[in-house]
This record gives structure tokens, sequence and C-alpha cells, in this order.
């Protein structure tokens, strides 16, 4: 059903569709040209202007891969995980391999809109893939999506309201990739005194840190037998320790009792079982955890913080990986490895500082990780409404209903 001045059609009769090819390989003369070469790993709902591979002159002569120009949306027809059915438009004259569908629209159809549409048809698409069993997108397959057709004057308006919001989005993730490299860069420097803060008086910090081995620092704790009314709390990499009910992801619920289970109070730190990311992880909740866990308390005056900024820097991580051997194959970190790395103690007040400036690094890439989210929330949102016909755009000749 679509509204009045639309009509319904589909790719395989405003477009030319067809799929590329890949040179032989084993014929050097087809590659390292300066013909860009897209593959389904590049199609990812962006504009894509330059490629990771390139063939020559020779390689597009010789082969079925064809040289498609800027404008064509590509959709990807294979590809494990979510590959199959992502789309993008060339910003550039591209070949493509045979994995990619090129959508070339005939005159009159704005490609922008097209992009638009397609882009948000992503899971409708990868349920045709599914039909009859098969697991791959087809050329046929990619003729059959039906789309709508308004008129071309609300085409491009429609077009152009969602690149507003593109270029939104776009903004938005420069900066919250700017933030986090930037956060990198003060862990390297203020996490291994490569560079001091001012003390309150001004003055900047100059004092040798201490290195203390872990068990000079932290030792474990197991207190069982506690209330089964007790929270349980779930250890992640990402969130660190929070309360089960907090997570989104399903979890499995302890069967029987959770006697044996260890008690963290706000201020512990957990070896996590198997990390990539550091292993410890820092807890803002009293509740339960399984007996699995090494629960660890600071046995001198600590800045929480700055020990919870330290196990995730690549300095630790580092020194970790030494310890234990095998750690990325996810070997099980124990407290007699962890013990014996010599970790910093600069002075309280010098780990307050450093504490409070990461901490304020953190709440920047917080609020651009919700500012981005929210961003495509609303186009998601707008999109429905618009690419449907749902909610019309005022254009040049008449105001839709």
């Amino acid at each position: 059903m679509v509204p009045k001045g639309w009509e319904l059609s589909s790719i395989g009769k405003i477009s030319d569709v067809s799929s590329g090819g890949t040179p032989s390989r084993n014929n050097e003369a087809y590659w390292n040209g300066n013909i860009p070469w897209v593959t389904t790993a590049e199609v990812q709902f962006k504009i894509i202007e330059d490629t990771v591979e390139k063939i020559t002159e020779e390689g597009l002569a010789n082969s079925s891969a064809k040289l498609f120009p800027a404008g064509t949306i590509l959709m990807a027809m294979y590809g494990q995980g979510k590959t199959r059915g992502q789309v993008a438009k060339l910003g550039i004259d591209a070949s493509t391999n045979q994995a990619c569908a090129a959508i070339v629209l005939h005159t009159g159809y704005e490609v922008d809109f097209y992009y638009q549409f397609l882009i948000s048809q992503y899971e409708n698409i990868r349920e045709m893939a599914n039909s009859g069993g098969q697991q791959n997108l087809s050329g046929g397959i990619v003729k059959s999506i039906p789309v709508p057709v308004p008129p071309l004057t609300e085409q491009k308006k429609i077009a152009k309201i969602l690149s507003t919001w593109d270029n939104a989005i776009s903004v938005t993730e420069k900066l919250l990739t700017n933030s986090q490299q930037q956060k990198k860069a003060l862990m390297q420097q203020l996490l291994t005194g490569e560079k001091r803060l001012l003390d309150e008086d001004g003055v900047r910090f100059c004092g040798e840190w201490k290195w203390l081995r872990a068990a000079e620092l932290f030792k474990t704790i197991s207190q069982r037998n506690n209330s089964e009314d007790e929270e349980l709390l779930a250890v992640t990499q990402d969130l660190g320790v929070i309360p089960r009910s907090m997570l989104e992801r399903r979890v499995v619920m302890p069967d029987g009792s959770t006697k044996g289970y260890k008690l963290v109070v706000p201020g512990n730190f957990i070896i996590s079982l198997r990390s990539f990311q550091g292993g410890l992880e820092y807890s803002r909740y009293r509740g339960l955890v399984s007996p699995a866990y090494t629960v660890l308390t600071p046995i001198k005056k600590i800045v929480d913080e700055f020990y919870e900024q330290y196990y995730k820097s690549y300095d630790f991580i580092g020194h970790l990986a030494v310890a234990v051997i095998g750690i990325r194959d996810g070997k099980q970190i124990s407290y007699e490895d962890f013990s014996f790395l010599k970790l910093p103690y600069p002075e309280i007040e010098e780990q307050q500082k450093i504490a409070a400036v990461l901490s304020a690094a953190d709440v920047e890439i917080s609020t651009l990780e919700k500012k981005l989210a929210c961003l495509k929330d609303e186009k998601k949102a707008l999109m429905q409404q618009l690419l449907t016909g749902k909610r019309r755009v005022k254009v040049d000749e008449a105001v839709a209903a």
C-alpha cells in the first residue's frame, strides 16, 4: 500500500543490476593497479571513497569485473554475520567482486532516496535471503526487492532531509573517535608518570613514583555465607561490576543456594575469570559474585578510580600478558599471577588529579555516545515515516497531504 501520488515498483524495474568479478590472483599483472576494487567487507552503510585493493586495466579487461560509476548503490549478497544485505554508495568509479550487487538507477530516480530506502530495509532484505533455505542473496532476489516510487521532487527532498541527519551522525562519530583517541593518549601519559599534572598550588608534581608489588597494595577476601537477599552481581569488561538486573542481555541465574557466593562491596576489585582487557574490574555495588572469582580489597590508602583506570591501560595489560602466558587464549588469571606485578603508587593527591582528568574524559565520551545513539534512533524513526509516505514533505510544486 503506497500513499496517494506514489507508485510501487521493484529494484529490477528502476535500475540495471549486475555484479563484478575477481581477476586471477595468479597473475600479478592484474593487481596493484589504480582501479578501486570493492569487496563485501567494505560495503558497510557508507559512501566508499577508496578501497583496500586495486586492480589494473589488464585485470579489468581479462575478468568479469566491471567498472561502475560513482553513485552506484552496492549491496553485499554474500558474507558472514551482518554483512549480507548491507549497502553502500560509490563516491568514486570502482569495480567490485562477484559478491556485490551493483545497482545503477535509471534516469529519473534519485540515488540517495533509494540508498536510504535500502538501508531501512536491511532486516527485510536479509529475510529474503533466508527464504528457501539459502543463506545468500542473488541477482534475482535483489531485482525483486519492492520499492516505492514517489515523484522525483519528493524523492530529492526526502533524500536531502535524511542526508542532514547523516552529516550530524558523521560529525558526532568523528568527535567520538577523537575523544577516545585522546583518552588513550592521556592514559598512556598520565598512568605511567610520563606526563605530570599540577597540584592544588599550580605546581607540577615532580616526586618519583613508588612502584609496589600488587600484593603490597591489595589482598584477597572471601566472605561467604551471606544473606540470600543480597543482589547478584555480573562481572563485565565493558561496564565493570554491576547488578545482573542491569544487564540487557540474558544471564544464567544460579540454581539453588548462593551461600557459597562471595560478598563484594563498593571499592572492591574483582579478577575476571578470563579477560582480554586487563582482567580486573571495579565494583561500585554491594552484592554477591560466583566463588570462582577472586575479590580484592586495598590494604593501603588508594584512589579507587586511579586503579580502575590503570587496570584498563596498555601499560598494565602489557605487563599482565607477560606474567600470564596464554592470556589471549582465555587463560584464567590467578591472584598469584597478579600479586607479583609492579603497580604504580603516586602520592594520593596526584592519584586524585589523574583520576579526575581521566574521569572527565570518560564523561565526554559517554555524552558523545549518548548523542550518537540518539541521532541514530531519531534518523531511524524519520526514515520509517518519510520513506513509506506516512509523513509527507513539502515540495516546490505542491504541498503533500
